[in-house]
């Protein structure tokens, strides 16, 4: 499977200098495309629970190393992928549809807590940290976008799309909140609930109903749906997998 339209995808790379423009152009669209798909790239985890205490079903347990986590590391990326409910993409009358990719410059590999098998997997995948700490974008100046845009707050009644997003949406609330994340996760299930409303899928738990498991490639695969931009652990075209993958069951 494609999107529907089968026109080529290209990732929007934004920059601190795109921002503004970028958020006036998903402005003008998300009425329309009410589905938001949204993936995250940070370098990994430097808490890690021991395996034999880990208990899926204990949400406080891992909510405890998610957060522990989130409050000492910093976003590297976030992608955003929007459609209509057939997974069809914005456009804009041209000859491709178009999906988003916002770069930060929180991150700082010779300052900043890193897991260095992750930060490796990010640059062989072709993130490039200096030009993010250069040019990319202040997580203050993200949060004060996406405060004034249609993404929160329930403005659109937006369906968010994730896989496997306790990571991604921590790191979205804590640059939301401009806080640590709370203590409990009672308290962040709350925050949760206030920025994006009770339309929140996460595909990967989902589709262990269907018999369905593993990491978003395998489950991809098994889906027989192709990546069709970018590279895998790259936010935008992982979003846009996401997306892909929400919609064939959707549509099956």
């Amino acid at each position: 499977m494609t999107v529907p339209s089968k026109k080529p995808v290209m990732v929007r790379q934004v920059f601190a200098e795109d921002l503004e423009r970028e958020f006036a152009i998903i402005h003008s669209v998300i009425d329309r495309y009410s589905f938001v798909s949204m993936d995250t790239e940070f370098p990994g985890t430097i808490f890690k629970p021991d395996k034999q205490l880990v208990d899926i079903t204990d949400p406080s347990f891992n909510y405890l190393f998610m957060r522990s986590n989130v409050n000492a590391l910093h976003i590297i990326q976030l992608g955003l992928t929007l459609s209509d409910s057939q997974g069809n993409l914005p456009d804009f009358d041209t000859p491709y549809c178009y999906i988003w990719e916002f770069n930060f410059k929180d991150f700082d590999f010779e300052k900043n807590y890193y897991d260095k098998k992750s930060v490796k997997l990010l640059k062989a995948q072709g993130i490039d940290f200096v030009k993010n700490r250069e040019k990319g974008i202040d997580s203050r100046d993200f949060r004060r976008m996406v405060l004034n845009s249609k993404l929160v707050f329930n403005r659109s009644g937006l369906t968010w799309i994730t896989f496997h997003s306790a990571y991604d949406f921590g790191f979205l609330v804590k640059i939301l909140t401009q806080q640590e994340l709370p203590y409990h996760v009672n308290s962040f299930t709350k925050q949760l609930i206030y920025f994006f409303g009770y339309k929140i899928y996460d595909i990967k738990h989902a589709f262990k109903y269907f018999g369905l498991h593993g990491g978003l490639e395998r489950v991809a695969k098994l889906l027989n749906v192709a990546r069709v931009a970018g590279e895998s652990h790259q936010a935008g075209s992982d979003s846009l997998l996401t997306l892909q993958c929400f919609m064939e069951l959707k549509q099956s």
